[in-house]
């Protein structure tokens, strides 16, 4: 028996959701309303269902969140924003207590998934010990939230509707990654790594340790950057090329080629519009004029440790 699991959370998250949903279909000034309430609503329902609803279900609902997106239901409130004098004074009043609400939720799921996971009495246990590090992530953004509301004296509702208004800035952008995962496990089933291995054999001389791991490190951030998600091109790539080149053909170490390999695919990420969470929201929410200036900022460091992951790995990989 278990005290809290992760569906608590997933529950959570999707009354925030249904909050968003709520508010938005009534409000009459919405542009969107009824299209928009519905995109938050069916997600809110996969949140809090989604343990019941047949997979069938949950995919219908998935198609019917990106024909709303599509057809550009989902759109923000418009709702007044703070003027930049406003937002300089709240920040001077505040200063730098504006950092430990956010400083929390790491220090929290650090400590949460070291010990969390150890603390049972017999059969039962306080958090669940396959999901400690999501249930640890989980409560620490629960305690930041209360810690961000008594540092800046907000009212009780204004952590959701201060959330709900970046939900609706970050729009159908929200659930890009986890359709993009989904797409790489797609890929994998439909059988596009061994077709990858095919090519990169016929092109490359993979009989070579040194390029089996370059066209490895390459292949995964290139597919991240198509994908916008390194777990989506890590099932591809690890199966088309890591595992029959690296591991079997040249006897490397997979655990060593999994871990810097995904390191080489979040070179990818930092390159790539794709990953809209990472790139392009910050973009949004930070108000910067070119909407790709995070890429542009991120991409020299991006490439120096895609180039040191590679030499990384070489050195590693046959060795250990």
């Amino acid at each position: 028996m278990t005290l809290i699991t992760v569906e608590a959370f997933y529950f959570i998250a999707g009354a925030v959701l249904a909050t968003v949903a709520v508010r938005i279909a009534g409000d009459p000034l919405h542009p969107r309303r009824w299209g928009a309430a519905a995109f938050w609503a069916l997600l809110a329902a996969v949140f809090i269902f989604g343990q019941v609803f047949p997979p069938m279900v949950v995919g219908y609902v998935v198609l019917a969140m990106v024909v709303l997106a599509a057809a550009g239901q989902v759109t923000p409130t418009r709702v007044a924003a703070a003027s930049q004098t406003e937002r300089a004074a709240e920040a001077e009043r505040l200063g730098n207590r504006l950092f430990w609400p956010a400083l929390i939720v790491p220090v929290v799921a650090l400590v949460g998934s070291l010990v969390l996971g150890r603390i049972h009495v017999g059969g039962f246990w306080f958090v669940d010990p396959r999901q400690v590090a999501l249930i640890s992530l989980g409560i620490g953004a629960l305690i930041a939230i209360d810690a961000a509301r008594r540092v800046t004296g907000a009212r009780t509702m204004a952590p959701a509707q201060e959330g709900g208004r970046l939900l609706q800035s970050i729009g159908w952008a929200l659930i890009l990654p986890q359709l993009l995962a989904a797409l790489g496990g797609i890929f994998h089933r439909a059988g596009v790594g061994v077709v990858v291995a095919d090519l990169v054999g016929r092109i490359l001389p993979t009989q070579i340790p040194f390029v089996a791991v370059a066209a490895y490190c390459l292949g995964m951030m290139l597919f991240t950057i198509c994908l916008g998600n390194a777990f989506a091109a890590f099932a591809v790539i690890t199966g088309g090329i890591g595992l029959p080149l690296i591991v079997q053909q040249h006897h490397g170490n997979p655990a060593i080629m999994a871990a810097i390999g995904m390191l080489s695919g979040y070179c990818g990420t930092l390159l790539t519009p794709m990953a809209a969470n990472f790139n392009l929201v910050p973009a949004l929410l930070l108000e910067l004029k070119d909407p790709h200036g995070v890429i542009k900022a991120q991409a020299p460091m991006a490439l120096v440790i895609f180039v040191a992951n590679v030499a990384l790995m070489y050195f590693c990989v046959y060795r250990f």
